[in-house]
Order: C-alpha cells, then structure tokens, then sequence
C-alpha cells in the first residue's frame, strides 16, 4: 500500500526534475543565445508541480475547504448575482476579469534588465504570493457570503479600517485606469490603422449585444463566431483605410486627441446597460485572449525562436532609459500583475465567490487562474525577448533618452509630407545611433523596416510595452502564416491588447462608479441610490475625472508617461495585495489556525518591504537615476528659475508639466503610503486581540449544508 502511495508520486517528481533542469539552463547559460522553449517548459513544470502539491496542501491543510457546506451561490442563488456555476466556465470568466493589461505589458518593460530577473520572479511570485492571494481571498469571501474586500475588512478588524480601505480601493482602482488608458493612447497614436481597428470593436460590441438580446437571445458561440470574423475583417480593412491618401491621414490622431476620446467613451459606456457593450466585449475578450496566447505558446514550440535579449543586461544598476530603478525593489514593482495583483483581490471577493458552485472549486480557479495569468506574463516577457534587443529599446525609449525631437506625423497626408518623412529619417538615424552606444546595435533602415512591415510611419515613441508586444506576436504568428502579412499580424497584436485593455476600462470605470458613490453616499445619502441616473452620472463623471486627469498628465509628461505612472500603479497595486494576504493572516489567526500564517505572512512581509522600500526611493532619493517624484519636480523648478528669457515657452511649459505631475505622484504615494499601514496596524491590533481569546472569534457565516438533491449548476452565466 506504501509503494502506491508513492509510486503515484514518481511522475511528479520526474516533472520536478525537468523543470529544475530547464530552469537551470535558463539561469546558468552565458555568453550564448538559448532557445525560449526552456522558459516554456520550466514554467509549465513549476506551475503544475505548485498547484499539484503546494494549493492542495493550502486547499486541505490551511483553509480545510468543505465540499459539503453550500456556498453563497447555492444559499442566495437568484438567477442573478448569485448563480452556481459549472467550474471550468466560472475559471474563464474570472480569468477574463482578472487578466488584463498587467501581464502583457510588466513583463515587457521588465525584458529592460533580460529575461532571467523577470522570468524567476514570475515564477517564485505566482507560487508563493500571487496565487496564494487570489485563492485566500476567494476561500473568505465564500465563507462570507460573498462580502468584498472593503466588506470583510470592516467585518473582522473593524468600521475606520473598513472605510479607509474602500477609500485606498477607489484610488488604486483610479491609477489602474489611468495606466491602461496611457497603454491604449500610446499604442493608437499616429496609428491610422490601430485607431480603424479598435474603434470598430465598438459597433461590433453594439451588434453583439443587441443580437444576443433581441435576435437570437442565448446563441453565445453563434455571435462570437461572427464577432470573429468581423474582428478579423477589421483588422484588414484598417490597412486598406491606413493606406488610402484622405483617411490614413484623417485618423492619424496625436496623443491628447485620443486622450480626450478615450475619456469620453469610457463615460457614455459607463452609463450603457452591461449587455450592450460590456457584456459582449467581455465575450470577445476572453475567446481571443486564451486564443492568442495558446497560438504564441504553440508558435514558439514549432518555431523554438532564440531569446535575443542577453539574460542580465548591464542596467540591473538601475541606469536604463525604459524604467528607472535597480533591480531590487523596481523590478517587482515593474512586473506587477503577473506574479501578484492587489486588484485581483477586488475581483475574488464580492464577484467570483457568488458564483462558486462546490467550495472545493475554489482551487482550481483561484489559484489555478492565476497560474494562467502569470503564464501570459511569461509568453509576453519571451515575446519581447525573441525581437532585436536594439529595437526594443528605440521602441520604449522615451524621445527625450535618445536625444530627439518626434515630427508632427499627424501631417503626413498634406503637402509637408516630404520633409516629415526627411525629419524622420533623421532622427530614426540619431536614435539607432543612441542604441547603438548602449551596446544594443541596431541600423537606421533595421527601425525604418519594421516600421514598414507593420505598416506604421515610426516604431519610434512606442513607449508602454503594448507595441513591443505586438511585434513580437507578429515576428511569431507571421512564420507561422506567412499569407497574412507582419502589418495584419502587429494590429492584430494591438488588438488583441486593446480588447484586454478596454474590457478592464469598461468594467474598472462602473466599479470605480460604484465606489466613488459609495464613498459619497456617506455625506450625500442620494449618492448611494446605484439606480439613480444622476447618481450615476455623478459617480461615473467623478471616476472618470480623476483617472482622465492622470492619464493627460502622463500622455503630455515629455519624460514619458509611463515611466511615471508605471511605478505608481505597481506600488499600490503590491500594498494592495500585501494588504489582502494580511487580512488574511487575521482570518487565520482568527480561525485558530496560527501555526499555518507563515502561508500568509512570508508573501505580506515581502510586498511591504519591496513597496516600501520602493516608495521611499520613489519620494525622497536625491539620485538622479532614480528620476525620484520629490527630486525631479524641485530639480525642474530649479531649471525654470535659472533659465529665465533663454527658454522657450514651450520648453515652460514642458517643465511644468514634469513638475506638476512628479508633485502629484509624491501626494499620492503618501496617500498610499498612510492607508495601507493604517490598515495594518488595525490588523496587527486585531491579530494580537484575537490571539488572546481561546474560541474562534472570525464573522464567517453559519454552515449550511449542500441540498440533498445536489446542486444545478449554470453553464452560460
């Protein structure tokens, strides 16, 4: 009986073995190019090792899920909110809702330091804080019927640290709009093709939703199959529209245009019903989502494309032109969602647990999606590694770092065209010239090429990731298929990134709505009423004011929005997670399970110390290769003064906006800084409490056993 046991086990050890072996290769190898299929194979291998022995020793020795207890799903089912639903189509809508821009984009400004760093993270953070967050707050809030975070957080520490953490909640929630916004602007500016594309996503959404509804109510794979199609026939009549003399030039739109564009849909598509637009895109999402990112994985076994970025690149001192930062703490912060996201906890409690079926389910989609989430993260880091080092760089660069100046490419369609396109080349020639005495060699007609291939006038000022990682979705799928051209292949990538993007904009800007009128309805009680039009117009316009403000100031940053803003959403996005892994050591504690803390608590202490510690550097380092908030705005005050008549009201201006925007994220970082330990503290007060106390002192609901006729599960909701 003793040999089965463990011969059962001879398997995974076999797997164990060859992950190890593959990761060594990819951590030791040196001055030579390696195939990314050791990446894939390690990764596969650790994550079905983790969720094999460590959630199931999480699942049955910490937590002891019950198959035999109802969850809220089954108890308040309603048809409604609360449906009980079949596992594997629960798994896909909790990963759609939680796999947004994060992992595609982390990841590939994380590729700045190689591949090794970002790789090893991705791995060890998903295992040991990221996956065990998702899967802990999921297991209380089914505990909990179905309560959020802000919810529980009142319930077991109290109503100040409640109220203080719907407030950290709504701000954080306003910095992740902002930041996928800022991926969108600079992924669709001077791009006549990307901006057809993904704005004829809308009418598509509009079609869906009124077909499902009204046409053939219900006939889900029916509509996505030609919702498909006509994404795919977008895609290619965005070319023929690129290329055509009056519109290729009448939808190229600079930065600020599709700024102020993006902020007034996401108001008008806040206050639309969810199936109109949400709904539909949601569906969209989720089959291209698995669809793109399964096709790159298979790619890339077929092809077994070198990794061309080097393992460790000279800027782990924290000197690189993409993000500032050494490589302790700034690369957890840069990597963000894929190995661990505090807005992950949003999702885990109050939405998913309502529609958990069987409490035993809660592994496999809490911890088993985020596996797939960090599996994204590690294609997209691969994807941004098989592609030119040089052209990595002249794509993420800021303008600024290289030392040039953008033409106004908005004008190519009129008669300056000529000297746009000579303007162009020169500066293409100044920037692979910058590159190029980084120690990244690339040519100026390399950049021009690309440029060319993917049907765009400039791979230049691409910063954000989201170009980066469609070209390299491209460089795959096109040696693949070789019959649709790299242009098809570099939108469809934008697109694929777009409907990522923008179904977390949609759904973030109704549930930071809802936030803000909560937070409101405390002074004005009308504020409250959800179903109140000018409630909503009220909470919607707020929201939306608050991310558009910080996503203009990234847009007009001249040092690049997203090396101010990126940081910024990483720390709180991290204090927030580190926040939920700490509610859930006092859940433990509370639950009398002391001695299985360590669960919690090594992820917590981590985060904090690696939040923190960025935060102070962020604030208050004096060093001029961190570009620290504090030091860059008196820096820019400095150079306004001393300037005096030989500036340029331009140049003014420019500074001002730097000094604007860094004062903004110092205020803001305290803010962060204040909530989260407030929060803490309330729980290390609790936790000290709760400990003196000998019964269970934890608010989970009463126990309710499953209906003996068991549970009928909903497999469309």
């Amino acid at each position: 009986m003793n040999n089965n046991k463990w011969l059962k086990h001879i398997p995974w050890m076999i797997l164990g073995i060859i992950g190890a072996f593959c990761l060594g290769v990819v951590a030791l190898r040196r001055g030579e190019h390696i195939s990314a299929l050791w990446i894939i194979v390690a990764s596969v291998a650790v994550y079905l090792v983790a969720y094999r022995y460590y959630s199931l020793y999480i699942a049955t020795k910490v937590m002891k899920l019950d198959a035999s207890r109802a969850t809220p799903a089954v108890v308040n089912n309603d048809g409604l909110n609360y449906v009980p639903t079949n596992k594997n189509v629960l798994f896909g809508h909790h990963f759609a809702a939680i796999a947004g821009a994060g992992p595609l984009v982390g990841p590939v400004l994380a590729a700045q330091v190689g591949y090794l760093p970002g790789t090893l993270w991705l791995l060890a953070g998903v295992v040991l804080a990221g996956a065990v967050q998702d899967f802990m707050v999921l297991f209380i809030s089914s505990r909990r019927n179905g309560a959020s975070l802000g919810e529980i957080i009142k319930e077991e520490m109290g109503r100040v640290p409640g109220t203080i953490a719907l407030f950290g909640c709504f701000l954080i929630m306003i910095i992740i709009l902002a930041v996928l916004a800022l991926i969108v602007v600079k992924a669709l500016a001077e791009s006549p093709w990307g901006v057809f594309t993904v704005c004829s996503t809308v009418p598509i959404a509009l079609f869906m939703g009124i077909y499902m509804r009204y046409i053939r109510p219900g006939r889900v794979g029916e509509i996505s199959v030609m919702g498909i199609l006509m994404l795919v026939a977008a895609i290619w009549f965005g070319g023929v529209v690129a290329a055509d003399p009056y519109w290729g030039p009448a939808l190229t739109f600079k930065d600020t245009t599709i700024t102020y564009a993006l902020v007034g849909y996401a108001f008008i598509s806040a206050l639309l019903p969810v199936w109109l637009i949400l709904a539909p895109r949601d569906y969209l999402a989720t089959f291209l989502k698995i669809g793109v990112i399964v096709g790159l994985a298979i790619g890339i076994v077929i092809l077994n494309p070198e990794l061309k970025m080097p393992a460790v690149t000279q800027y782990i001192d924290g000197t690189g032109p993409v993000w500032k930062g050494t490589l302790f703490p700034f690369l957890f912060i840069t990597i963000a969602c894929g190995a661990v996201s505090g807005f992950h906890a949003l999702i885990s409690s109050g939405t998913t647990p309502k529609l958990l079926a069987n409490e035993k389910d809660a592994r496999f989609i809490g911890y088993g999606a985020m596996l797939m989430e960090s599996f994204v993260a590690i294609m997209a880091l691969v994807a941004a590694s098989i592609i030119e080092p040089g052209l990595y760089f002249a794509m993420n660069t800021p303008p600024a770092a290289l030392g040039i100046t953008m033409p106004d490419l908005h004008n190519l369609g009129t008669a300056e065209a000529p000297m746009i396109m000579a303007s162009l080349k020169e500066v293409t020639t100044h920037a692979a010239a910058t590159v190029s005495s980084w120690g990244f060699v690339i040519s100026p007609e390399q950049i021009l090429q690309t440029a060319k291939d993917i049907g765009e006038p400039s791979v230049l000022n691409r910063a954000g990731g989201a170009p980066t990682l469609a070209v390299g979705i491209a460089h795959v799928f096109h040696q693949i298929i070789p019959a649709a051209d790299m242009g098809f292949w570099y939108h469809f990538g934008i697109l694929f990134e777009a409907l990522f993007i923008l179904t977390a904009l949609d759904a973030g800007t109704r549930s930071g709505r809802f936030m803000l009128q909560d937070l409101l309805g405390n002074f004005v009680p009308f504020l409250k009423k959800t179903d109140s039009l000018i409630a909503g117009i009220v909470g919607t316009a707020g929201c939306v004011g608050l991310w558009g403000y910080l996503l203009y100031q990234g847009v007009v940053d001249p040092l690049g929005g997203v090396k101010s803003l990126w940081p910024l959403f990483g720390i709180s996005n991290q204090m927030l997670a580190a926040v939920a892994l700490v509610l859930g050591t006092v859940v433990l504690i509370k639950m009398k399970r002391t001695k299985y803390i360590w669960v919690t608590v090594i992820p917590a202490v981590w985060l904090l110390i690696c939040t923190t510690w960025a935060l102070g550097l962020k604030l208050f380092s004096d060093d001029p290769r961190l570009e620290g908030f504090l030091f860059l705005a008196k820096e820019y005050k400095q150079r306004i003064a001393e300037g005096g008549a030989e500036l340029t009201a331009q140049q003014i201006s420019n500074m001002n906006h730097i000094v604007v925007n860094n004062y903004t994220n110092a205020g803001l970082s305290i803010l962060f800084f204040v909530v989260v330990y407030s929060i803490i503290i309330y729980g290390i007060k609790t936790a000290i409490k709760a400990s003196k106390i000998p019964e269970r002192t934890d608010n989970e609901t009463p126990y309710v056993p499953v209906p003996e006729g068991g549970v009928k599960v909903s497999s469309t909701h």
